[in-house]
């Protein structure tokens, strides 16, 4: 986003709040868009990541459909999205399939044992749902291990060595998922990994899924040997290749506004904001990473250096260390940068404290819509 793009958001958003910039989604989904005419791949949206369902109707233009980790996503996709439906969890319950049978289009199981546990229940519903496997190519490519899903002991996929003897009668494709927030070149070491392992396999299959982790609308990023990859397999193997990443939707449309509550000093100058790390963007803690602000600098660039902490009672709710031009007061506005992704579903209401608005921004008109306000009846419900 441009300063004075940020500028005119800050200047509108009440605090805090997620921003969502509808220029950059449509710049986004048009670079998706070549992706899918070039390759005929279908790209769904990884509700995990992005699952602001007032914009579906715009996104649903362009994107095939929705992958989905529980029933409740599947529900979600299935009457707000209203295109295809792909479902994937770790370990299903025999009504948690009950209820897939009725949302999803595909339903991919985690091994052989839940793959034939529930095989009376899924066998009736083939040619509507179809059914897969997720499988291990046991090739890392991940840099921190929380969100590596090849790393040893991964309960996560099938490895090669479960496949001994086991029927695929049923299974209709084979879904891979190994990268987080990568750009081309992890993702064709994976997928030859892969192909040297269940290749075979893939003969016999209708689909092939690619999986998540990918930051297709980041600069840099090898759109040619994404679409090369995907005419591989393509045509080698005859089958429809799915692709369904969540961050490279909503990547770089949204910001995160905050106001600085207060500035108190201990061995270095703190600012208090209205925003948590824990609550409102735990990947900061949980990965960890520094997110961009507008106008923040490495701690020591700039004259006035403060470390950014959250209103919790959390001790390490802090965001991390900045340096700005001009000292922060009290009432000051900042703005978080690509704060769209893995916020808004992985927020909490920890300590009481308010959830931020969600808001969306017209660049062609600069208007600033406020879709979401949370009260005390929302925080009050989640509780008994």
């Amino acid at each position: 986003m441009t300063d004075i793009k940020i500028d005119k958001i800050v200047e509108l958003a009440p605090s805090p709040a997620y921003v969502v910039d509808l220029g950059r989604l449509r710049e986004n989904l048009a670079l998706l868009d070549e992706v899918q005419s070039r390759s005929g791949a279908k790209i769904l949206l990884a509700l995990k990541g992005f699952s602001m369902w007032s914009l579906f109707g715009v996104i649903r233009q362009t994107l095939h459909g929705v992958c989905a980790s529980s029933p409740w996503e599947a529900r979600l996709g299935r009457e707000e999205f209203g295109r295809e439906v792909h479902s994937f969890a770790a370990g299903l319950s025999e009504s948690d399939v009950a209820e897939l049978l009725e949302t999803s289009n595909h339903i991919v199981f985690n091994s052989f044992s839940q793959l034939e546990r529930f095989r009376p229940l899924w066998q009736p519903y083939c040619g509507r749902v179809s059914i897969g496997l997720r499988v291990n190519p046991e090739h890392s490519e991940g840099h921190t291990a929380l969100y590596d899903p090849c790393a040893p002991g991964s309960r996560l996929g099938i490895p090669l060595a479960e496949f001994g003897g086991r029927s695929l009668k049923g299974v209709e494709g084979l879904h891979f998922h190994t990268l987080c927030e990568q750009l081309f070149e992890p993702l064709e070491r994976t997928a030859q990994a892969f192909e040297e392992k269940f290749g075979r396999f893939l003969s016999g299959m209708k689909w092939l899924n690619l999986g998540g982790g990918h930051h297709i609308t980041r600069e840099g990023y090898d759109i040619d040997g994404l679409v090369e990859l995907v005419l591989h397999f393509r045509q080698k193997y005859n089958l429809e290749v799915y692709l369904e990443p969540g961050e490279a939707i909503a990547l770089g449309t949204g910001i995160l506004v905050g106001e600085v509550l207060d500035i108190v000093h201990n061995q270095t100058d703190i600012a208090i904001l209205d925003v948590s790390a824990a609550c409102h963007m735990p990947d900061v803690l949980e990965m960890p990473y520094r997110p961009e602000i507008a106008g923040g600098f490495k701690p020591g660039e700039m004259p006035h250096t403060y470390r950014l902490g959250g209103p919790s009672c959390l001790a390490g709710d802090v965001i991390g260390d900045w340096s700005f031009e001009q000292p922060l007061h009290p009432g000051d506005r900042l703005a978080f940068l690509d704060m769209a992704h893995y916020t808004m579903v992985k927020n909490t209401t920890f300590n009481g404290i308010c959830l931020p608005h969600i808001c969306t921004f017209e660049p062609r008109t600069a208007e600033l819509k406020v879709i979401r306000s949370f009260t005390y009846e929302d925080f009050k419900s989640r509780l008994s």
